[in-house]
């Protein structure tokens, strides 16, 4: 196991993240996420449309 977290290259740099870097390295993650699943998508997209139709069912069936 790594020992840094974040996976970034800076070495010996103890300090605490700020929160512009920490939003900033989500957005990123998150641009890559939706692309990945974009791409699943258009790949897939029988498995994409089922997904789809399971989500909606559990939306419709979500007790407030």
């Amino acid at each position: 196991m790594a020992d840094k977290q974040d996976g970034s290259d800076e070495t010996g740099d103890a300090r605490p993240e700020t929160d512009a870097e920490r939003r900033r390295r989500r957005a990123q993650f998150l641009r890559e996420l939706h692309e990945a699943k974009a791409l699943r998508d258009r790949v897939q997209p029988r498995r994409a449309r089922a997904a789809r139709m399971r989500q909606a069912m559990r939306m419709r069936t979500f007790r407030w």
